[in-house]
């Protein structure tokens, strides 16, 4: 595939998981959905920005620009997932749902990236793909394990548990 249509695929794909992302913190109850899915939504502004300078860079000189691309914020899991954040959330909520919609949307990019990556041929394309698709696991992983917690709390508050 084109490089131009791999990077405009990637940057709609960047923008809908921001509105996604900007819509659902702009009507959860729960400020602590509101903090996980406002950080989300600049970490994917983060990715617009670095693909939009990709796509001009090559639009312009049929090659991508080498640089150091910038890292997301690792201290953010561990200021979010606090104890009562599954107080705040019903396992069966709009929120939920939301998270688990958005564990959807990071499994989408993460194939697309890595995919991409694979099939790159020019070193610099490679390693944005590459940082793309790592940056995408690790907000899947972040949702993952909050959508883990949440599902424990519901098993433990229904007594699912056989003990």
């Amino acid at each position: 595939m084109d490089p131009l249509e791999i990077l405009k695929n990637a940057i709609l794909m960047e923008r809908q998981g921001k509105a996604f992302y900007e819509e659902v913190a702009s009507v959860t109850k729960s400020d602590a959905v509101r903090n996980i899915f406002t950080f989300m939504a600049k970490e994917e502004g983060v990715h617009i920005e670095q693909l939009s300078e990709q796509y001009v860079q090559f639009k312009n000189e049929n090659a991508f620009k080498v640089k150091e691309f910038p890292n997301g914020d690792s201290g953010f899991i561990e200021r979010i997932l606090t104890t009562g954040i599954c107080q705040q959330i019903n396992a069966a909520s709009f929120e939920a749902a939301a998270i688990s919609a958005a564990i959807d949307f990071e499994s989408k990019a993460i194939e697309v990236y890595s995919q991409s990556a694979l099939k790159a041929t020019d070193a610099a394309q490679k390693a944005i793909y590459t940082w793309l698709a790592d940056w995408e696991r690790g907000h899947h992983r972040i949702l993952n394990q909050l959508n883990n917690e949440l599902k424990e709390a519901i098993w433990y508050d229904n007594k699912f548990w056989p003990f």
